[in-house]
C-alpha cells in the first residue's frame, strides 16, 4: 500500500499523462487537478500525503515532480534546495518525461506509455517542426484538444480527465482518440477554434517600430471578461512572423485586475532553424517570469489602470528591443 493518498496534477495534457503514470505506478485513484495559481496562492489544501505534478512547489507535499525553470528559481528564492525534496525536478520537455523516467527505474509500464510521454514532450514544449506539423491531426492532439473545450465547467473537465486516466492506464491513445466521448469534445473544440481565430484576427497589432512585422502583438487588455484564446493561432494569419507576445489583464475570482500577464512564443518556422532567440531568457532579464527558449511568460503588478497602460507599452517596446539584440 502506498504511503501517499492523492495525486494533484496540472489540468492540461502534460498533467494528464503525469497523473496516469503516477496512478499506475502507485495504485492511487484519488486524483485532483489544479492550475499553477491555485498552488502558489494556496487555494488548494496539499499535505505530506500528496504527490504534486507539473505545478509549483507548495508549502509542503509528499513528492514533487516538475520541469519549469521558473518554479526552480522560486525554490531558490525561498531557500529550498530541490535535491532535498522527494520526487524529481529536471529540465525536460515535459513533466511527464520527468515522472516516467523516475518511476521507470522502480516499476514496469505497459508498452503504450512511452508513446504517451513522447506526445507530451511535443505538445507541452510546442515542439513541432513546422506549422504543417502542428496542424496535422494525431491521436495525442485529438485528446489534448478535447481537454480545451470551453463549454464545460471545471468540475466536468476534471471528471473527464479522471475518465481519460482510467482509459490511458489500459489502452493506447489511438484507441482512445476514436471513442465517441473524445470525438464529440474534439468536434466542439474545432468549432470553438474557428471562433478563436476570428477573435485573434481582431486583436492583432504590431508596434510602430516593428516595420517588418517580426513580432505579433496580441493585446487583450481591453476585454472585460477573461479571454480564452490560443495565441499561436496568430501564426496561421502571419506565418512569416518570428514571434508573438500576448498581453492581458489577470483576473482574480472572475474580476479583472490591473496586473498584467505577458507571454511570448517563437514561431514554429523560426524555432526550426538555428537561432539565438530565447523567449524565456527575455522574461528572466525583465525579471517578470521565466520559460524555455521557445516560450516564456511572466506577470507584472500594476497599482492602477494608468500605470498598467504605461507599463504595457514600455514592456512591449523593451521586449522588441531585446528580441532584436539577441
Amino acid at each position: 500500500m502506498s504511503e501517499f493518498n492523492r495525486i494533484i496534477s496540472h489540468d492540461d495534457f502534460d498533467g494528464l499523462i503525469c497523473a496516469t503514470i503516477c496512478s499506475h505506478a502507485l495504485g492511487i485513484d484519488d486524483i485532483e487537478f489544479a492550475g499553477p495559481r491555485a498552488v502558489t496562492e494556496a487555494r488548494i489544501s496539499i499535505t505530506g500525503e500528496d504527490i504534486v505534478c507539473d505545478l509549483p512547489y507548495p508549502l509542503e507535499c509528499g513528492m514533487w515532480f516538475d520541469h519549469h525553470e521558473g518554479n526552480l528559481e522560486e525554490l531558490k528564492y525561498r531557500g529550498i534546495d530541490s535535491e532535498t525534496i522527494r520526487g524529481r525536478f529536471d529540465l525536460k520537455k515535459s513533466c511527464a518525461r520527468v515522472v516516467f523516467t523516475y518511476f521507470a527505474e522502480r516499476a514496469s509500464f505497459p508498452t503504450h506509455f512511452e508513446a504517451m510521454v513522447d506526445e507530451a514532450d511535443v505538445i507541452d514544449s510546442f515542439g513541432y517542426t513546422s506549422i504543417e506539423d502542428w496542424r496535422q491531426e494525431t491521436p495525442g492532439k485529438v485528446i489534448d484538444s478535447s481537454l480545451k473545450t470551453q463549454s464545460v465547467s471545471g468540475r466536468q473537465k476534471w471528471d473527464y480527465l479522471r475518465y481519460l486516466i482510467s482509459l490511458l492506464k489500459q489502452y493506447s491513445m489511438e484507441s482512445i482518440a476514436v471513442r465517441d466521448e473524445v470525438k464529440e469534445r474534439y468536434a466542439v473544440y474545432q468549432e470553438e477554434e474557428k471562433s478563436m481565430m476570428t477573435q485573434v484576427s481582431q486583436y492583432i497589432s504590431f508596434l510602430p517600430e516593428d516595420t517588418h512585422r517580426h513580432l505579433i502583438i496580441l493585446d487583450l487588455t481591453h476585454l472585460k471578461r477573461q479571454p480564452r484564446l490560443l495565441k499561436n493561432l496568430a501564426f496561421l494569419l502571419f506565418p512569416d512572423a518570428e514571434a508573438i507576445i500576448e498581453v492581458k489583464n489577470m483576473f482574480q475570482h472572475g474580476t479583472k485586475t490591473n496586473d498584467l500577464s505577458v507571454s511570448m512564443s517563437l514561431s514554429l518556422n523560426y524555432k526550426s532553424v538555428e537561432s539565438t532567440k530565447d523567449a524565456g531568457d527575455i522574461m528572466r532579464q525583465l525579471n517578470i517570469g521565466s520559460g524555455h527558449r521557445g516560450a516564456g511568460a511572466g506577470a507584472i503588478h500594476c497599482s492602477s489602470k494608468q500605470e498598467m497602460l504605461n507599463i504595457k507599452g514600455k514592456t512591449l517596446r523593451e521586449i522588441l528591443r531585446m528580441f532584436r539584440s539577441q
